[in-house]
């Protein structure tokens, strides 16, 4: 039967296997999961061996494992490798959650009124790589695979593919492909199809301010003693200026300042700003002066404070001038800007403007570079003509703030331009309370995936 025809029968396993893997809460940031994590690495396995593979396996790393798999069907056919992870960010803070976040509900919303499931990863990235899996399982089981397909799909992605970089660089033969195939991004909506033809990179740090050596009473020593989260709160404050530009010296070197044409370009895209904010919640869009709310995520580098703690939390009154404060920064970059000399200059910058009576750590976490991907391979045109063919509109191209470190590094090491063929929406709640995926944009996606497949070995032949 077709391969279409063949999800329509199948589509209540698909989701079904979709839930089983949601359900196991694989979260590489917190060692408390680290089995379950493990767990999810043979959950993968197995669904790739059910689907079709010739041969997968768990590759270890010094931290949690990559698992790959592969189908040849011919070794003079092109060759598709796809990238995605099985590991999710913390369900933290549950009590905002409707549901348990590894306890799948499929529930309608007003952008998923067919239903749309309720889990930790739902959409970021169980929900999107696992169409791979089956759209491969349904070109293999209706006789329409005509690439040769491999898979890739790591545990570290949300805590900085860490060791991907030396896998890739030590097994480059065993992923030699003709493109890369990732689906870990959005589009603008199922009526506005789009490819992500930009992300930006990542700087993450954590910063320690340290003042007296330990707890003080603040009726005793308030007044005398520098307070390290009052310090760090007027540090943090400094880092943008009145207009909403990063002040650390060197930041912007290397920004590209983009022509007016291609600003004019990037905001034709179909975007509401009525409707971003209704759905947020917010009064007004907040950002660097003179770009809009597109530019602002697409072209422009941030930096935001993700989490700041010190001191006494718990409850009632304890009236104590701590010994540290904490914070935890990211800086999304853009196209040259090295996230390790950003990092540098942050750490330089901080320690500069912190005042001698405390003292200051700046430990980096994880990084990335930004990519762009080009517009005229092979690969973008096939992604174009499966979307025109799946929802009869031609894509639109669109730069994204998120980041993932293995896209540059799939440039640099394979010399591969991944194509970024996502299907989630900006309001799938991605690393937030109630994250979720529309049920009708996981098999549309892996209705677009068997049709990408289709067009590139047309276009490759």
């Amino acid at each position: 039967m077709p391969t279409k025809q063949y999800i329509e029968e199948n589509s209540r396993r698909f989701l079904d296997e979709l839930i089983e893997l949601l359900k196991i809460p694989s979260v590489s940031a917190d060692p408390a999961f680290k089995e379950d994590v493990f767990r999810a690495a043979d959950y993968v396995k197995n669904s790739l061996i059910d689907a079709g593979a010739d041969h997968a396996e768990i590759c270890a790393t010094e931290g949690y494992p990559i698992v790959y798999g592969e189908k040849i069907v011919d070794k003079k056919a092109p060759t598709v490798l796809v990238y995605g992870h099985y590991d999710v960010q913390p369900a933290d803070p549950y009590e905002l959650w409707d549901s348990s976040p590894f306890e799948p509900v499929i529930r309608k919303t007003d952008r998923h009124p067919e239903g749309a499931i309720f889990a930790r990863g739902a959409a970021d990235d169980k929900g999107q790589f696992y169409m791979h899996v089956k759209a491969f399982e349904a070109m293999l089981s209706s006789g329409e695979l005509n690439c040769n397909v491999k898979f890739m799909i790591e545990g570290e992605e949300e805590v900085g593919s860490g060791n991907l970089d030396s896998f890739v660089k030590n097994n480059q033969e065993k992923l030699k492909a003709d493109v890369v195939l990732i689906s870990d991004t959005s589009m603008i909506s199922l009526e506005h199809p789009s490819v992500t033809v930009g992300l930006r990179g990542l700087a993450y740090l954590q910063v320690e301010v340290t003042g007296p050596n330990k707890d003080l009473h603040s009726g005793t020593f308030g007044g005398a003693v520098a307070n390290p989260i009052n310090v760090l709160c007027r540090m943090i404050a400094s880092l943008h200026d009145e207009n909403q530009q990063v002040t650390v010296p060197g930041f912007y070197d290397k920004v590209e300042e983009y022509s007016e044409n291609y600003r004019r370009q990037l905001n034709k895209a179909p975007f509401d700003e009525n409707d971003f904010k209704k759905k947020l919640d917010i009064a007004e869009t907040y950002g660097e002066k003179g770009y809009t709310t597109i530019e602002r995520v697409g072209i422009r580098p941030t930096l935001d404070v993700n989490g700041i703690w010190g001191g006494y939390t718990g409850e009632g009154a304890k009236t104590v001038l701590p010994s540290k404060a904490y914070a935890k920064i990211s800086m999304r970059l853009v196209p040259d800007q090295d996230h390790k000399e950003i990092a540098l200059l942050f750490e330089q910058h901080l320690k500069k403007i912190a005042p001698p009576a405390v003292s200051i750590k700046v430990m980096p976490h994880h990084g990335g570079q930004a990519a762009v991907i080009p517009t005229d391979s092979i690969g973008y045109k096939a992604a174009e003509a499966a979307i025109q063919e799946a929802f009869g509109k031609k894509a639109i191209p669109t730069r994204e703030g998120g980041s993932i470190p293995i896209t540059a590094l799939f440039q640099k090491v394979l010399k591969l331009d991944p194509i970024l063929l996502g299907f989630g929406l900006d309001t799938d709640a991605i690393h937030s309370p109630n994250e979720h995926y529309g049920v009708k944009n996981y098999f549309k996606g892996i209705e677009t995936i068997a049709l990408f497949f289709k067009h590139f070995h047309a276009l490759s032949s």
